[in-house]
């Protein structure tokens, strides 16, 4: 329920057109699927290989990088209706391609990292966190605008943050309490073992420890 909130937050904050096309709910269709796929793959084969993070992503980043040097320049033009190859490109152009792909490969490792040690819901609360935090250095940064509506967004997505937060907080104790609860709990079995041997105390054999005449 908390996640809802912090969705809603976020779409109340971030939103602007509610336009709908084939084409762009297509592509976010594939977007979200894929990414979510994705997420939940991570932590569980993290989990399932017991591997850390940095040494997932060295294996899994390779198959990345040729999925979409194969399948790029097609959604381009799907998108665009031209390849990349008749873009004129400058020497601003090329600094900026090389700041981004610095700037996905930090992102890849913090995604890694923090799913890794959480969860693929919490790195989305904390993705949504980064959002507020944007829209926010933009107004204060950049002089951008900051209507009723975006503040209410967010005040409503960190409403929601701080649910989940308390929300995980609490599984954890109570995970925590019933793990201790049963390490120091015995079974029926362990305790009707014990009883039978306080009713029926086992008897020593003297005789065999008496020396031989």
């Amino acid at each position: 329920m908390s996640v809802v909130v912090v969705v809603i937050g976020v779409g109340v904050c971030t939103v602007t057109d509610v336009k709908v096309n084939a084409k762009g709910f297509s592509c976010a269709a594939v977007a979200v699927l894929s990414t979510s796929l994705q997420q939940i793959s991570i932590g569980s084969l993290q989990k399932k290989y017991s591997i850390g993070s940095f040494e997932l992503l060295s294996k899994t980043a390779p198959f990345q990088a040729l999925s979409l040097i194969l399948l790029g320049p097609f959604v381009d033009y799907y998108l665009n209706g031209k390849f990349i190859m008749s873009y004129k490109m400058s020497s601003g152009a090329i600094l900026f391609v090389l700041l981004s792909c610095l700037l996905a490969v930090f992102c890849n490792v913090s995604q890694y990292l923090c799913i890794g040690r959480f969860s693929a819901v919490s790195f989305q609360v904390l993705g949504h966190m980064k959002t507020v935090c944007v829209l926010t250095l933009g107004w204060l940064l950049f002089d951008s605008e900051l209507t009723l509506k975006n503040i209410m967004g967010m005040a409503l997505a960190v409403i929601g943050m701080f649910i989940y937060s308390w929300a995980v907080e609490l599984e954890k104790q109570s995970t925590s309490k019933a793990a201790h609860h049963a390490k120091n709990s015995l079974t029926e079995e362990e305790i009707r073992l014990l009883k039978g041997e306080l009713v029926n105390p086992p008897v020593k054999d003297i005789e065999r420890n008496q020396p031989k005449v």
